[in-house]
């Protein structure tokens, strides 16, 4: 039997009363926590286990993303915690000028969109949100042969996690 989870609480972060209403939870045994990939997060139905072992089904609505820290409430009056794993990127980068093959980058930033896989500029990187199986998206950009270009992945922890959203300001960090 799942136990649904569609009541969003807030973020632990952001809440002090949050945080002690967790607390009190955990300790009257009313409280769940799931571990859940960075590519659920945006998902409007998540079905996941608790680390208790409880099959839990999380619904919101798509235009949000979930964030480590988030807490819910479920059809039985228990506290959700939400976690996030670490966020596995793909990242682009050149040893060779690029200038040469402008009109192929500027085409594989196109064909990268037609995909809808998000990516973000940063410095002389480009970073590209695994949207869909690393192996597909490297055969995409290598299909380009592109001079120069390397493909490298890092994992990123939630709190220092890439935002690939359309929808928020660019913010530059030197």
């Amino acid at each position: 039997m799942t136990e649904l989870a569609k009541t969003y609480l807030g973020n632990l972060r952001e809440s002090a009363s949050l945080f002690e209403s967790i607390e009190k939870a955990r300790s009257q045994e009313h409280f769940l926590e799931v571990y859940l990939e960075q590519s659920d997060s945006p998902k409007g139905r998540i079905h996941t286990r608790s680390t208790s072992g409880i099959d839990i089904g999380i619904i919101k609505s798509r235009d949000w993303q979930l964030r480590e820290g988030d807490v819910f409430t479920t059809e039985k009056s228990n506290l959700l915690l939400i976690h996030l794993q670490e966020q596995k990127v793909m990242v682009l980068s050149f040893t060779a000028p690029v200038g040469e093959c402008a009109i192929d980058l500027i085409h594989l930033g196109h064909v990268l969109g037609n995909h809808h896989w998000p990516i973000l500029v940063k410095g002389h990187q480009i970073y590209i949100e695994l949207a869909a199986a690393a192996e597909v998206i490297e055969t995409t950009i290598r299909h380009f042969q592109i001079p120069g270009l390397q493909i490298d992945y890092e994992w990123r922890s939630p709190h220092e996690q890439l935002n690939f959203s359309e929808h928020s300001e660019h913010h530059h960090h030197h």
